[in-house]
């Protein structure tokens, strides 16, 4: 029987939908270390996780068994694509279920911040009345600066603009502006325009330390700043110096270069008892409703890659969108993209006498995907033979 082993609190709804496809499941709460998840996936085809836990090159090299990896959040910045690639693990993300959750909580926090909600708060729970206008904005007519114009800070944009306030951005790549949003060239210029600041981008390393303490004296006085994408772009020591000297009117921050790894561990940070500022745990993403979508689409993409071979929407081998078939057996092949594969599989069905009734092929820079449909059960021997191909990195037969 396949197993499956689900880690980090995932929505039920993703043991669920694999027990249905007959895979056994384990859950367990909290994140594991490498040696604990080295132990954990013996014998383990599947693994779900979020964003805490570190699957490296030396896990994946370990887990002979691991057919496929699904990441329940939409960075996979936390796997060593290249590596689950290379051992034959494709990889699964959930790139738009949770974009509303974070856009919310960025709206909420942006109103928050801009009419210092968290001091007047903070003031009544010490038993202080402190009724008063000072420092306190509407959103309406302030200039919103987007930095990553992805899924979610397009989503933002639009929202934005529906309360009022105009919207920047600046995307390394070429994005197309919606509504009345307008490109800014330089990311100077964005600080230089912007009343709020909010960062969007992805989690790959050159974005390690974009945004540092002369990022934040290029805004403009008195602006508000949002980190909701990776803990790591950010140097919280200068936002720390920024939010004192009060030239930034407050933050909010979701992520964390370094994050527990469990609910109820110890957490410290830099920015803690700090004035106007909003402090999260990572929880763009944690309602229960992107939870329950994040859930249903990454375990369908899993469970689909195991029927049919279908690797729509994988982050890291070639996309073939494949439906189940009956009467037919599926080989589906892993293999280094190199001249002459797919002759060298068609060659070795024709010499075992095994007929094809269909066949896709894709590749993704070194490597390729090709998935063949025959008539007839297949013999040991063209399994042996197609493993054996200098080039394979994985080989499955689907009955």
């Amino acid at each position: 029987m396949l197993r499956a082993l689900l880690l980090e609190n995932l929505h039920p709804l993703a043991a669920s939908n694999l027990e249905a496809a007959g895979i056994d499941v384990t859950v367990r709460t909290g994140a594991l270390d490498e040696s604990e998840l080295v132990e954990a996936l013996q014998g383990v085809h599947l693994l779900g996780i979020r964003s805490k836990t570190n699957v490296t090159a030396h896990v994946l090299e370990n887990a002979p068994d691991l057919v496929a990896l699904g990441a329940f959040c939409i960075g996979t910045n936390q796997i060593d694509l290249r590596a689950a690639a290379t051992q034959g693990v494709a990889v699964f993300n959930a790139p738009f279920q949770n974009t509303r959750s974070v856009v919310e909580l960025a709206l909420a926090e942006i109103i928050a911040l801009t009419r210092r909600l968290t001091e007047r708060d903070r003031a009544l729970h010490d038993g202080v009345w402190d009724k008063s206008a000072t420092g306190a904005h509407e959103v309406r007519g302030r200039t919103l600066g987007i930095v990553g114009y992805g899924n979610i800070g397009t989503q933002l944009s639009v929202v934005a603009e529906n309360l009022g306030m105009s919207v920047v951005f600046y995307d390394t790549a070429e994005k197309l502006a919606l509504g009345n949003a307008r490109r800014m060239d330089t990311l100077d210029e964005l600080l230089e325009t912007a009343d709020v600041v909010t960062l969007h981008v992805d989690g790959r390393t050159g974005n390690a330390g974009m945004f540092g303490a002369k990022q934040f004296a290029r805004m403009r006085p008195g602006a508000i700043f949002l980190n909701l994408s990776r803990g790591f772009v950010v140097d919280y020591d200068a936002l720390r110096e920024s939010i004192l000297a009060g030239h930034v009117a407050g933050a909010a921050v979701d992520v964390f270069p370094e994050e527990p790894k469990r609910k109820g561990d110890a957490f410290d940070s830099e920015l803690r008892g700090l004035p106007n500022v909003i402090l999260t745990p990572h929880i763009g993403g944690s309602t229960e409703e992107a939870q329950e979508a994040i859930g249903q689409f990454v375990s369908t993409k899993l469970r689909d890659y195991l029927t049919t071979g279908s690797t729509t929407l994988s982050v890291n081998v070639p996309n073939l969108a494949l439906e189940q078939t009956t009467g037919i057996t599926r080989i589906t092949h892993l293999h280094r993209n190199t001249p002459g594969v797919l002759a060298a599989v068609n060659a070795t069905l024709a010499e075992h006498g095994t007929n094809i009734e269909g066949q896709l092929l894709a590749t993704r820079g070194d490597l390729g995907y090709v998935v063949t449909d025959v008539g007839s059960r297949v013999e040991p021997a063209v399994v042996e033979a197609l493993a054996a191909m200098d080039q394979t990195i994985a080989l499955r037969v689907l009955d």
